[in-house]
Parts: C-alpha cells; sequence; structure tokens
C-alpha cells in the first residue's frame, strides 16, 4: 500500500532518519535483539535529515510500514530444502517445512525522492568539474565535492528509513501471526534471521593488489556477503558467515546463502541479490495474460493478494531469470554458499 498504519509525525521522521532501527526499537516496534541481526545494526551514523529534502520527507512521512508496489512483496514461506544444516541451525531454520516470512522492501518514495534531487545537483556539478557520461541517469559527483557529500549523508538517511521502514512490517507481521494463532510472537519464535540491503553505497576496507584500501562499494543489484570472522557480522553469525538474502518469483523459490572468504577477495564481500528481469515490465504486460498467472499460482497452492492485475504480469515468474541458476553460479564461483531453499505459500504484493 502506499499509506502506512504507522502513526508519524514531521518529528518523529525526523528521528527516524537519525536514528533507524534505534527509533523503531524505541517507540516498541522492534526487539532490541532485532538490531543485532541486522546490517549496520540497522543505523548508518553518517545519515543527515539536513540533506534530506522536504518533498522527500513529504514523500515519506504517510509511507511507514508499507510494501510498495513493483518488485516489493511480503511472501509467507516455508524450508524447502536445508543444504548447510549447522549455518541453517545458528539462523533458527531448523527443519524443512518450517514457515517464515520474508520481506523485500526498502526506504519507498524518500528514497526515490533523494536519488531524484541527487541526480538534479550532480548534472550541476559535472558541468562545473567537466565530468562526461554516456547517459544522464549515470549523473555523478566527486565523492569529496559538496554533492557528493550530501548526497551520501541523505542516502545514509534513506537507509535508515528503509530498516525502520521494515521493522515496521515485521512488528505487524507479529502482530498479525499472533491474532491468527494465539500466541505471543515470541513465543511463536519470530525472531529477525537478518536484514541486508540490497542498494546501497557505503565505505568499507577491502584489499587491492594485495593492500588494504578505503572504498566507496556501491552495491546494486547486489547485496553484501560477507564471510565467517568478519567484525561487521553479528556476533551469532562469526563462524558461519552473514546470511544472505537472495529473492526469487512470486511463483519459484527464494534462497539464503552465507559469504565467503572468496567472495570478500573476489567481489568485496557481494553477490547477486535476486534473480534479475529477463522480459521488461511493458513486455510482460503485452505477452503475458494475468488470469493465466494467478491460475498457475493457484496450481502451486500460492495465495496471492495483488494490487493490480498488471503487477500480476509484471512480477510473475515468467518475468524473471531462473533464481536457482543464478543461486548456482554465484555458489559455484564460490561467492556465497547456499545455505537454505525457501518455497512461497502466500504472496502479497504492494
Amino acid at each position: 500500500g502506499s499509506q502506512g498504519v504507522i502513526p508519524s509525525s514531521s518529528d518523529s521522521l525526523q528521528r527516524a532518519l537519525e536514528l533507524g532501527m534505534d527509533w523503531s526499537v524505541r517507540e516498541g516496534y522492534a526487539w532490541a535483539e532485532d538490531k543485532e541481526h541486522c546490517e549496520e545494526s540497522g543505523r548508518m551514523l553518517t545519515a543527515s535529515p539536513a540533506s534530506v529534502s522536504a518533498r522527500a520527507k513529504k514523500r515519506g512521512l504517510p509511507q511507514l510500514g508499507t510494501l510498495g508496489a513493483g518488485n516489493h512483496y511480503a511472501e509467507i514461506q516455508v524450508v524447502d530444502r536445508i543444504f548447510d544444516k549447522r549455518a541453517a541451525a545458528q539462523m533458527g531454520l531448523d527443519f524443512e517445512g518450517q514457515v517464515c516470512v520474508l520481506l523485500h522492501s526498502g526506504s519507498r518514495g524518500l528514497g526515490h525522492q533523494v536519488a531524484t534531487d541527487a541526480l538534479l545537483q550532480m548534472e550541476r556539478a559535472m558541468g562545473r568539474d567537466d565530468i562526461r557520461v554516456n547517459d544522464r541517469q549515470l549523473a555523478c559527483a566527486r565523492i569529496g565535492s559538496a554533492e557528493g557529500k550530501q548526497y551520501l549523508q541523505a542516502m545514509a538517511a534513506a537507509a535508515n528509513y528503509a530498516w525502520v521502514n521494515r521493522s515496521s512490517m515485521t512488528f505487524l507481521c507479529r502482530q498479525a501471526f499472533a491474532r491468527t494463532f494465539g500466541a505471543t510472537p515470541d513465543d511463536l519464535e519470530m525472531g529477525v534471521v537478518y536484514d541486508v540491503s540490497h542498494n546501497i553505497a557505503k565505505v568499507e576496507q577491502h584489499l587491492v593488489d594485495g593492500k588494504p584500501k578505503r572504498l566507496l562499494v556501491h552495491r546494486k543489484g547486489s547485496t553484501r556477503a560477507f564471510p565467517p570472522h568478519h567484525p561487521l557480522i553479528p556476533l551469532d553469525y562469526q563462524f558461519t558467515g552473514q546470511p544472505v538474502l537472495i529473492g526469487g518469483t512470486m511463483g519459484t523459490c527464494s534462497y539464503v546463502l552465507t559469504g565467503t572468504e572468496k567472495g570478500m577477495a573476489d567481489t568485496w564481500g557481494s553477490t547477486c541479490h535476486g534473480a534479475g528481469r529477463a522480459k521488461s515490465r511493458a513486455g510482460s504486460r503485452r505477452q503475458l495474460d494475468y488470469t493465466e498467472v494467478l491460475e498457475a499460482l493457484q496450481q502451486k497452492g500460492i495465495s496471492i493478494r495483488v494490487a493490480s492485475p498488471k503487477l500480476v504480469m509484471e512480477e510473475s515468474p515468467e518475468s524473471y531469470k531462473d533464481v536457482t541458476e543464478v543461486v548456482d553460479t554465484c555458489h559455484a564461483a564460490g561467492i556465497s554458499s547456499k545455505c537454505v531453499k525457501l518455497r512461497p505459500i502466500a504472496v502479497i504484493k504492494g
């Protein structure tokens, strides 16, 4: 949906942009231990709400706790296969048939506006600094420039918003399950396995030509996959590697992987973030019939709630590559390791 049920004022939004999941914990929307299983502990300290435009804040204000459209989703899934029993058990994924919830959403209209604002500012900076690119959407600025610094501060605030958004939806999922099953979320063991970003730029230290170097690593269409013993992953996962969440399509499957030392060396701790599109959205709408897609999902025993027929076609399994092939490729390359395969039984698209 485009409007959330998490009450928010301008002042609370400012605090959420600054504090990230610390705000969620303070307001009662997250458990303290959720932060421990979250990239950056759910808060980027470099965030500056002052670098986020008034228009971006206006767009983000009513959207806390919402999925959004496109490829964002909430899925109820079951564990279909366990490849690494030790790592899976450490995540609390203990047996085939175990029920999980996977959420894929981000910083919503606020993050989109942050990017739009930055594109305009960077286009002007490119003219000033004589930077030329082939496509205007590749607009850029020097990291140390005023525009570069402001964007990184605003992007960090948008990342904090995204963590608050996902923790708010986690809260709503816990409440829904509690009402349905007449038990507390704690009794239902609804702990967070991990929360990791799928589109973010972060300053990290990596080996380049055998020497440690400070880099700005932008993972777009990829996700972080740090190895065992890395200081930036939770204590619970120090011996298994960071959990890596790989969403498939609403009719196929998803995966949980773990980060590897080879991935750290070859891709600076990065791996795939999903299946990737095989058809454009327009192509999917032209070539597919939404009733046939819904019937195919029903035959697989998958329930779906979707905002519009258009989304059914755009997000159909046929619109994406085979996620298993993508994951197998990353596993064979050694940049991440297969841990658990998940199968959807219910899908909600915003």
